[in-house]
């Protein structure tokens, strides 16, 4: 069952709420000054490789997906298989509100197939892999399905959240996990990302 954030009954009430759900973010983005400094310092690329490997066991019976989830939502009910099988979950690409798991994607927000472009295409496996499940950088969020699946494998260029409001984050993020994997970015997805940024 979808509602959005501005549809929710009881005003005051959903507005905390929503404020409470947000600020499950992932880990350690970056301000917008720190952000405008590692874009600034990752090499532009002009050609692109093609190719790619992804969620992994973390802890117990939990894989990525699920300690992704978990994290990201609140008012969980999670089995002994670590699946919420109820909860709630704010979308922060589009603002809306889910209460079933299953309406959820997990966005690795830099795609793994732009990583393979921007510098992966020479990783080992292992590093492709943990790349893919990386908990501690702000890689991973758990967003509306169809929204995730509209973003495909898209750099900013193409391809930014709906919610507007979101977007100096989303650049602030995009950066922080670029530049810590050491990944190119092409002169467009670099403009864009300093149009995003400016917003900030």
């Amino acid at each position: 069952m979808k509602f959005s954030v501005s549809t929710i009954l009881f005003g005051l009430v959903a507005t905390s709420s929503a404020a409470a759900i947000e600020k499950r973010t992932p880990p350690n983005i970056p301000s917008a000054t720190s952000a405008k400094s590692m874009l600034a310092s990752i090499p532009t690329r002009t050609t692109d490789a093609t190719g790619y490997q992804r969620f992994i066991t973390i802890s117990g019976q939990c894989n990525t997906r699920e300690t992704v989830l978990n994290r990201d939502g609140t008012n969980l009910s999670i089995g002994s298989d670590c699946y919420p099988s109820s909860g709630t979950w704010f979308s922060v690409y589009d603002g809306a509100t889910w209460t079933q798991a299953s309406d959820l994607d997990i966005d690795h927000v830099v795609p793994l197939s732009d990583a393979w472009k921007s510098g992966a295409n020479t990783w080992t496996t292992a590093k492709r892999q943990q790349f893919a499940n990386d908990l501690t950088n702000p890689q991973l969020v758990a967003v509306t399905d169809t929204v995730n699946q509209a973003k495909g494998d898209k750099s900013p260029d193409a391809w930014k959240p709906p919610l507007t409001s979101y977007h100096c984050t989303y650049a602030r993020i995009w950066v922080k996990v670029k530049s810590v994997w050491e990944l190119t970015v092409t002169a467009k997805e670099k403009s864009a990302l300093t149009s995003m940024l400016n917003i900030c």
